[in-house]
């Protein structure tokens, strides 16, 4: 089914989508993975058992999602002039912070997990830097689902006319500009 296709696929970092990476066309499949999966590892612990780590990593990609909010809205090149410029040193400090902690806690312990788990999806994590299309999380693609899950019975709805429901495509050049994309259409380029 995606043979062909080469873009951008954002994702959570669920080992399925990693082999989408290896197929394609030439240029392949990028996969993007989503921040917001990451700091719920790191809410999970702070609620059932509170640990310096976490709060500090909750502080810290609580600046990042700042940030991205103060530029949601701006067009593609602006978001990613405005990520360059603000984002990518706090990104780089984290990951430093992230590997210097590994070094002083137990492997086993919660937060080292959640610290591997960004380290193992950092390309992922960080491709939004680089590229003002992409969105930092997938919450709003999340949001839609449930609000559509929520609103429909498994007998009134087929899985095609979900999807149909479901998937939009950002026109080029313009981030506040969206098209419903047929069934039969999902799996298109970037522009298309």
């Amino acid at each position: 089914m995606l043979d062909t296709y080469t873009g951008i696929v954002q994702c959570d970092g669920y080992t399925v989508y990693k082999p989408l990476a290896n197929s394609g066309g030439a240029e392949g499949i990028v996969l993007t993975f989503c921040w917001s999966h990451l700091r719920r590892r790191f809410v999970e612990i702070e609620r059932s058992n509170p640990a310096p780590t976490a709060k500090e990593a909750l502080s810290r990609i609580a600046q990042l999602y700042a940030i991205e909010r103060a530029l949601r809205g701006r067009l593609a090149e602006e978001r990613r002039q405005g990520r360059q410029a603000h984002m990518k040193p706090l990104v780089a400090a984290l990951k430093t912070w992230f590997e210097e902690r590994l070094k002083i806690l137990s492997s086993k312990s919660p937060a080292a997990e959640a610290i591997r788990y960004g380290l193992n999806h950092w390309d992922g994590l960080t491709r939004f830097l680089d590229d003002g299309r992409i969105e930092m999380d997938t919450n709003s693609v999340e949001r839609i689902q449930k609000a559509v899950a929520a609103s429909l019975t498994l007998n009134s709805v087929s899985i095609g006319d979900l999807y149909y429901e479901l998937a939009y495509v950002r026109h080029e050049g313009a981030d506040d500009q969206w098209r419903e994309v047929p069934p039969g259409d999902l799996l298109v380029s970037s522009g298309n």
